[in-house]
């Protein structure tokens, strides 16, 4: 891909690498580090057990809505200038979440944080791709900063054990301040300006506003059932108009947009539509398990902060260390095979999870299935993204990326939402029960959590019947390396 970048200095190669390493690793440590925290924001704030999921959902619905978006301000604005106002945002936007005194505002910083996040990933890596020229050096910086993901899950849940239990839950927000600052202080002296001189000058905001609002808005009537029902008018309301603001934004796309953020055509491939439906998979059984992972280890077992970060440390390293594995794999005996493998490990550990009790055996019921799906994981995820973002033109490789990315984090708010909806609705049915007095309050929770495991497992399964059914049986070799990079970052 030939871009006209403004390039007025040398490039900080060394300098450059660590600070999209650094913002990278921020921007995932802050999906994991608030999962152990959840339990003590639930009662601090006040959180119902649905509500307190907008605590990680208003984080990936923006993240995904504005990803696409976020990627197109770094090519025409400048990929210094977006990557330091993205810097600049989530840094204060954890600052107003770590001051937070509500519900809403909580909510509303980890909403702007989203944002920022959507802002920083992009053009996190366009600056690598367009500083680091020589094709060895640009792997391995990609090799690097795909890793940080990895690394930023397994420092999260330890981190975030660490500094609810000896500080609190609001310096889980509060530690992104400095670095995001100083991150933001020393980019500005420190990269270089570019941008995107033949790119289209087309932001498409209707495109971003349409589709996060559109899974915003489905996602909160799915939250309000256990309140007030399905039938409830304000319920179907927000489910309705929520699809009908996706009809609109697929719409915007296919027929009004100059430059869609979603070329429709993209998904004439059937490979990439595969792909894509199997990383929403993904996202909507995974996303639910650290969830209802964390509850548990706190709010049923009385694990402190700590204890359930290290609890959570194997699955995350094992996830990080499977990750470069399953790119190699991938690359050398293709994608479909490892696929579906992949996602049957990761339906068998979901629900091999739904066993857990009250007192649980941890070797049998949380260890070795929390391990079975870490290491599935990887091999459902990144043969997926290199499936998605191979076999596409050469300038659209960063936009098939994007396209990826954001349907795990897409399938991922939905699945959150409708899998919490279906815990919280079989706890309160079985408190509420004639029999409720057999019923503890510990034994109605793990009940609910038990059958959003099993729900979570068949998510997985109908993901390797996808892969099995709709991903061709060809080899990638399409497949790049820095596109195994990428995918071992997500």
């Amino acid at each position: 891909m030939t871009h006209a970048i403004k390039q007025p200095a040398k490039p900080h190669l060394t300098a450059t690498l660590i600070l999209a390493c650094l913002a990278q690793f921020m921007v995932i440590l802050d999906v994991s580090v608030v999962n152990v925290a959840l339990p003590s924001i639930k009662h601090a704030l006040g959180f119902t057990e649905d509500g307190l999921q907008w605590v990680v959902n208003a984080y990936t619905v923006t993240f995904a809505g504005f990803l696409l978006l976020g990627g197109r301000a770094a090519d025409l604005l400048g990929r210094r200038r977006v990557f330091v106002v993205g810097l600049v945002l989530f840094a204060l936007a954890s600052l107003a979440g770590g001051l937070s005194d509500s519900r809403t505002v909580l909510i509303g910083a980890r909403l702007v944080q989203g944002l920022g996040g959507a802002v920083v990933a992009p053009a996190s890596l366009s600056i690598l791709t367009s500083t680091f020229t020589e094709p060895k050096e640009r792997h391995r910086a990609l090799g690097i900063w795909g890793a940080m993901g990895g690394a930023g899950g397994a420092a999260g849940v330890l981190l975030g054990g660490i500094l609810t239990q000896a500080l609190s839950w609001r310096w889980i927000l509060f530690i992104n301040l400095p670095i995001g600052l100083l991150a933001a202080f020393f980019a500005q002296r420190m990269l270089l300006e570019g941008r995107n001189e033949n790119a289209s000058r087309n932001f498409d905001f209707g495109g971003a506003l349409t589709a996060t609002l559109g899974l915003s808005a489905i996602v909160f009537g799915i939250v309000r059932t256990n309140s007030s029902g399905w039938g409830d008018a304000t319920t179907l309301l927000s489910i309705g108009v929520g699809v009908a603001l996706l009809l609109v934004f697929l719409i915007l796309e296919h027929r009004i947009a100059r430059a869609p953020l979603l070329p429709l055509r993209l998904f004439r491939s059937r490979q990439l539509s595969a792909a894509n439906t199997v990383l929403a998979l993904v996202g909507g059984s995974t996303f639910a398990m650290w969830f209802f992972l964390s509850l548990y280890l706190q709010d049923v077992l009385g694990y402190s902060a700590i204890k359930t970060g290290l609890v959570f440390l194997p699955m995350t390293v094992a996830l990080a260390i499977f990750s470069t594995v399953a790119s190699k794999i991938t690359i050398r005996f293709g994608a479909k095979r490892l696929l579906v493998l992949g996602m049957a490990g990761l339906a068998i550990g979901l629900a091999w999870l739904s066993d857990i009790g009250v007192r649980p055996d941890y070797l049998g019921e949380l260890l070795l299935p929390s391990l079975l799906t870490s290491i599935a994981m990887p091999f459902a995820f990144v043969p997926a993204v290199i499936s998605a973002t191979s076999g596409v033109k050469p300038q659209e490789a960063g936009l098939a990326s994007a396209v990826a990315n954001t349907a795990r984090l897409m399938g991922g708010a939905l699945g959150l939402a409708v899998l919490a909806t279906i815990a919280t609705a079989h706890s309160n049915a079985l408190m509420h029960h004639p029999t409720a007095a057999v019923h503890t309050a510990n034994a109605a929770l793990v009940s609910g959590f038990q059958l959003a495991f099993l729900c979570a497992g068949g998510v997985a399964a109908v993901g390797m019947l996808v892969a099995f059914l709709g991903m061709p049986s060809t080899r990638t070799r399409e497949a790049t390396a820095p596109q195994a990079a990428v995918a071992a970052e997500m």
